[in-house]
């Protein structure tokens, strides 16, 4: 029994060890240099989502009823690159190094509440924002009006 407990214990602490402290959504990414990277590379789209994914209704609400929906991650694989800058509540979700980053970027784009998403060209020049919409074909819809710009 205790080679067992000292097994499982090993175990969970190389788990802790190799997984990345930063929880990002399926699809999205927490590092925000990276991913600029990969938009100006493939000339789409930066989108970035300011959300609370543990307290705020509306960021809630956004990701269950449009980031979670087939037709927006069909539109996203496409033509945005996603950045996730999450502020939870307890802070637990951020590592280190992308809580200092993801704080410098609500500076940047000077967010003032939750959700808001931040829409860049590829060439990283802001070109809108947006927040809570109701249904995959209106975010889409908005997204396509600031990719006009």
């Amino acid at each position: 029994m205790k080679t067992l407990l000292i097994s499982i214990a090993g175990a969970l602490a190389i788990l802790a060890l190799t997984t990345s402290p930063a929880f990002a959504k399926p699809g999205w990414s927490d590092d925000y240099a990276k991913a600029s990277a990969q938009a100006k590379a493939e000339k789409k789209l930066l989108l970035i989502d300011f959300t609370g994914s543990d307290w705020c209704g509306w960021c809630i609400k956004l990701d269950k009823e449009v980031f979670s929906k087939p037709e927006f991650q069909e539109y996203a694989k496409k033509n945005l690159v996603l950045v996730e800058a999450d502020f939870t509540s307890d802070g637990k979700a951020k590592s280190k190094e992308f809580g200092k980053q993801q704080d410098a970027m609500l500076k940047e784009y000077k967010v003032q509440g939750f959700p808001t998403v931040v829409v860049l060209n590829a060439d990283g020049k802001k070109i809108g924002e947006t927040g809570y919409k109701p249904s995959p074909a209106e975010f889409i819809a908005e997204l396509e009006k600031l990719k006009g710009k």
